[in-house]
């Protein structure tokens, strides 16, 4: 199906661009965080698990990515911008992604904490987008159905990871349980219902972030837990990034990631 027949009478196409940029700016970014640790890793098998966890992520960005663009012209009038377009050549302010992912690597326990609760809240989210059947939005449904299987092992893989840790050496210990801490912060960030979300969720087209929340609170919370460690009370809570307002540290990883397309635009290898 077309994009401008997935939403002409359903909702406003501009609501599931923006939509579709947030999640593929989440997966962007993670993808390029989680490529910090080649080389880095505690040992090889890591720096491949978490390559190709990132290599998924990047494959869900792209096509999120194409199909917001895609969208975004049904009602422009100007020709679809690319995902490279979109990854390489938008402003921090265009951003739609969640502080969570922007936050830097960190030692190996925080990027595992980030990695339970993000693949924790994806899982949910693609489990209930891909089973949306009578989704005006066969496109993002479909999306949904292939990243569910790969975000699956991405759970796992931090689960795992949580429970070693959590129960194995004090310092070990002492180290999730403070990735954690620094984690917390920014997890409720994921479940807040956008203006985008609640009209797209009023259509039947995706589900409201906040329904998700019982769901992965309960997966988490039992593996937290299986790990002899705490869940976190935060004393603070970060918001504001889909709505463009980020971290500092969202501009470093883009001047990074931007730095070869912006200094010869139009080069081809």
């Amino acid at each position: 199906m077309s994009p401008e027949a997935a939403v002409t009478t359903q909702v406003r196409p501009q609501a599931l661009a923006r939509y579709c940029l947030a999640l593929g700016d989440d997966a962007l970014i993670l993808t390029q965080r989680l490529g910090e640790w080649m080389s880095r890793a505690p040992q090889i098998e890591e720096d491949m698990a978490l390559g190709n966890i990132a290599l998924d992520l990047l494959g869900q960005a792209r096509a999120l990515l194409t199909y917001a663009g895609e969208v975004e012209a049904t009602y422009t009038g100007e020709p679809a911008r690319s995902e490279d377009d979109l990854a390489f050549f938008r402003d921090e302010r265009e951003f739609r992604c969640v502080h969570l992912v922007e936050q830097p690597r960190g030692d190996f326990a925080f990027s595992i904490a980030r990695q339970l609760v993000f693949s924790t809240y994806q899982y949910a989210l693609y489990s209930r987008l891909s089973r949306l059947a009578t989704s005006p939005d066969p496109t993002l449904a479909g999306i949904a159905a292939k990243a569910v299987k790969e975000v699956d092992y991405h759970r796992d893989h931090a689960e795992q990871w949580t429970l070693r840790l959590g129960d194995g050496t004090q310092e070990s210990h002492r180290r999730m349980q403070a990735g954690l801490d620094e984690v917390w912060p920014y997890v409720d960030e994921l479940f807040t219902d956008t203006e985008d979300a609640a009209e797209l969720a009023s259509a039947g087209v995706v589900p409201l972030p906040s329904s998700l929340r019982e769901e992965c609170e309960r997966r988490w919370t039992a593996v937290i837990e299986q790990a002899t460690l705490q869940v976190p009370e935060p004393t603070r809570r970060s918001r504001g990034g889909r709505e463009g307002i980020h971290s500092e540290h969202l501009g470093y990883v883009l001047a990074e990631m931007q730095h070869i397309p912006r200094s010869y635009p139009g080069s081809t290898w």
